[in-house]
């Protein structure tokens, strides 16, 4: 039987989640959407309740509305992990076996966005520590940019963090080559069978030559079938082909991830569905404006390169 890390290995596309125009999660779009994605040659499995899913703005019940939903329209065999985000660590630990019980594999924990103003150490230890109680599916760290200020964990808590048998996985999303190598051997001199995802949209080929088990991306959401190839390439230690998939990536990643705030992201990715006939409206919850004139054009001009225009 496959363990939970055998599974996460390859393209784990990280999912949004479609609005009515008056900010209500549109169920129909949301279906078809999980199933289109899903259903990719190649996607091994989901993140739903991501950073890309807004789940920071969804309630409780929406999150699980979102696991069910990925649950039943995606393929027996499609792993879904869910996002667990919250402020309060008793809050969290309540999602997170709320979001477990609704159907989720496996449990991806972001750090609240309040650290990022800075946090002690064992503020993050308890916070993950009531989170496991809570639950009894795998779990998952996030290693969240460089630029997010304290919310990126150092080498000294990271190395805290790994130590607990029940997180399996990180998804490293460090945006920046040096710090995600640096997590990288530590993490594989800690513990070699702890699975770390290369999850920086930016930079996924020179992750992948570094080293990587695969990657959970929302870039998998909009192009699913590029950024399989651009793995499979790699893993078949094919750079050249591997180079001309980056070649089609890149402009995309730049035109949805480059430019802060990082909120942005959620906002181009619904417009890059929306360009390309797959959504029928790109809403994101308030305080988000849709996207301005500029990005759509840069964002068209993108998906010409990526060659889905």
């Amino acid at each position: 039987m496959r363990t939970f890390s055998d599974r996460l290995r390859g393209i784990h596309a990280a999912t949004i989640v479609p609005m009515t125009a008056d900010f209500e999660i549109d169920e129909a779009q949301l279906a078809s959407h999980l199933t289109s994605v899903s259903s990719t040659p190649g996607i091994n499995g989901l993140l739903v309740n991501g950073h890309a899913g807004e789940n920071f703005v969804l309630s409780l019940a929406e999150k699980r509305r979102v696991v069910e939903l990925a649950r039943e329209y995606a393929p027996k065999d499609c792993l879904i992990v869910s996002g667990v985000n919250h402020e309060s660590s008793l809050e969290a630990a309540r999602e997170a076996a709320a979001l477990e019980q609704a159907g989720a594999d496996g449990l991806l924990v972001f750090p609240p966005n309040s650290w990022a103003l800075g946090h002690a150490d064992d503020c993050v230890i308890e916070h993950h520590r009531h989170i496991r109680d809570a639950t009894t599916a795998p779990l998952m760290l996030y290693a969240a940019p460089v630029g997010a200020g304290a919310m990126a964990y150092a080498p000294p808590l990271l190395t805290r963090l790994v130590a607990d048998p029940r997180f399996v996985a990180i998804k490293e999303g460090s945006w920046e080559v040096a710090t995600y190598e640096q997590n990288l051997r530590l993490i594989r001199k800690l513990r070699p069978e702890f699975a770390v995802l290369g999850s920086g949209d930016e930079h996924l080929l020179t992750s992948y030559l570094v080293g990587s088990a695969g990657s959970q991306v929302s870039l998998a959401c909009v192009v699913p079938e590029l950024v399989v190839s651009l793995w499979t390439a790699a893993e078949a230690g094919d750079w050249e082909r591997a180079r001309a998939a980056h070649e089609k990536l890149y402009p995309l990643a730049v035109a949805i991830y480059r430019d802060p705030p990082g909120g942005r992201a959620t906002v181009r990715l619904k417009a890059c569905l929306k360009l390309l006939g797959r959504l029928s409206c790109d809403a994101a919850r308030p305080p988000q404006p849709p996207a301005t004139r500029d990005e759509l054009q840069a964002l068209e001009q993108a998906l010409r390169i990526a060659g889905q225009r």
